[in-house]
């Protein structure tokens, strides 16, 4: 298990710390991301009323929507400079990101062995970004931002880990200690052109940052890409994930990304409904990504 700073909500032995920040949070909760979207007249150079709009969502449930008045220029130099607004500086560059380590993410093919399914009109599962990366590049933020949808679906579904957190505690207090032991689920590894690029990767789920006491969260509902640790405790815990997003709950908000907005959040979980493009009519979805080893910092 990680190890908690002081008086940590996420600390098993300490439930009264636990109950006072579970039920501020669930009482700081959206009742829908109308409530945590903003505008912005110019992301690379937030106003200060935007800086404080951008925290205070963020202090309630890890992510915030912005709205940009119109189009980007030059998205990759325009989202990077945003990023650095908000203490966003070590950015992750995957095997699909440009230089800049901004991925551009539509229907194409990739310079890889596999058909990755983000580059697909296939819906996308339930996780949290970079599972499968190694300690050292945790992935602790990450920015969407819509240049153009599709010509129908793409929707979003998203919801603050620290909730489903909740939900899990609150079930069973167990599931939350089988899900931060250190092999709790391994992503299998990763073989490009006959080599491998990245090792099978173990780790927890729930994990604590112990510089930030910050909760994080490594997850996919893919069955193929993850192999649960075979005890009683981990198993239902990972049984009890697939039914919280299954039944649904209040705290899944659905979104569907236009033109000119974006998402940006403290790794939060999300999934994405499958799409169909029509370029004929120019409707060919393109949504810009960048992932972060930081958490969003707005003083």
């Amino acid at each position: 298990m990680s190890t908690l700073v002081a008086n940590s909500p996420y600390d098993l032995a300490r439930p009264e710390d636990y109950r006072r920040w579970r039920d501020a949070k669930l009482a700081a909760q959206p009742r829908a991301l109308a409530d945590i979207t903003l505008d912005i007249i110019d992301p690379a150079n937030l106003a200060d009323s935007e800086r404080t709009a951008m925290a205070d969502a963020l202090s309630r449930c890890n992510m915030v929507v912005f709205r940009l008045n119109q189009p980007l220029t030059d998205p990759e130099a325009t989202l990077l400079a945003l990023g650095q607004q908000l203490g966003l500086a070590r950015i992750d560059r995957n095997l699909c990101a440009d230089d800049s380590g901004i991925t551009p993410i539509t229907v194409r093919e990739t310079a890889t062995d596999k058909a990755y399914i983000p580059y697909t009109t296939r819906p996308l599962s339930w996780h949290t970004d970079g599972y499968y990366n190694a300690p050292e590049h945790t992935i602790r933020a990450w920015l969407l931002y819509c240049a153009a949808d599709a010509a129908e679906g793409g929707e979003n579904e998203v919801m603050d880990h620290e909730l489903a957190y909740i939900r899990l505690r609150d079930e069973n207090p167990d599931f939350i200690r089988a899900l931060m032991a250190p092999d709790a689920f391994t992503i299998p590894a990763n073989d490009e052109g006959g080599e491998q690029i990245r090792p099978d990767q173990a780790g927890p789920v729930f994990s604590v940052d112990p510089q930030t006491g910050a909760l994080h969260m490594r997850y996919s509902a893919r069955k193929r890409n993850v192999i649960w640790k075979d005890d009683p405790d981990t198993l239902a815990a990972a049984a009890a994930l697939e039914r919280l997003f299954s039944e649904g709950d209040a705290h899944i908000y659905r979104h569907r990304l236009a033109p000119g907005e974006g998402i940006l959040s403290n790794n939060v979980l999300h999934r994405r409904e499958g799409f169909r493009d029509d370029p004929a009519t120019g409707h060919k979805r393109l949504v810009y990504r960048a992932r972060y080893y930081d958490r969003v910092s707005v003083s």
